[in-house]
């Protein structure tokens, strides 16, 4: 597994052996070159390797905070970071990520863009996207970005409202935006191949 894009690009990155499903090299390269992340503020959900908000640091996000529980993956990730000189710019939070996501609202954090790639047989996609919704994480033109199974999509949520979608094999590419009301199958959802 690599980095993709940007000033990383080429390093390479470690994978748990265990406890994770990290984002092909493929999905990450075709997810980035549809998003400007330059001096975004990126929250990483479902982290694992954290390969998804390396990316992201490396193609110029400002800082990227990773919301990892499994402690093996955590330390894959530390290990990560560290081998890439991105201890500076990286937060990592270990814990359930909407307990996560509870606790960075009440710090008043907020993200430009928000990347989940939750586990695909649980309810944890829903889970996490109706407590971003919920939240004030998401400022105006935030969007937000989730990897699920082709046949689990994210279901409707008030608030976020789908921008498009791309399938890559049994990989769902989702991005939403934080909208006034509409759910996720709500108008402006167009889909692409």
């Amino acid at each position: 597994m690599r980095v993709t894009g940007g000033s990383l690009a080429g390093r390479v990155l470690r994978a748990p052996r265990s406890g994770a499903r990290p984002s092909a090299d493929r999905v990450r390269e075709a997810l980035f070159a549809r998003l400007d992340v330059s001096d975004a503020w990126v929250l990483d959900l479902y982290a694992g390797s954290g390969a998804l908000g390396i990316e992201a640091l490396s193609r110029g996000a400002v800082g990227c905070a990773f919301v990892e529980r499994s402690a093996h993956c955590a330390a894959v990730l530390r290990e990560n970071l560290a081998a890439l000189a991105l201890g500076e710019r990286a937060e990592l939070i270990a814990g359930d990520a909407v307990r996560a996501l509870r606790r960075l609202a009440e710090a008043g954090r907020r993200f430009d863009l928000v990347l989940l790639d939750p586990p695909y047989a649980s309810d944890e996609a829903g889970r996490a996207l109706a407590a971003l919704a919920g939240s004030e994480l998401l400022p105006e033109g935030a969007m937000v970005v989730i990897e699920t199974s082709r046949r689990m999509p994210p279901a409707p949520v008030t608030g976020l409202a789908a921008l498009d979608e791309r399938r890559y094999g049994d990989t769902l590419i989702t991005r939403l935006c934080r909208t006034g009301g509409e759910g996720v199958g709500g108008a402006g959802r167009s889909v692409g191949g």
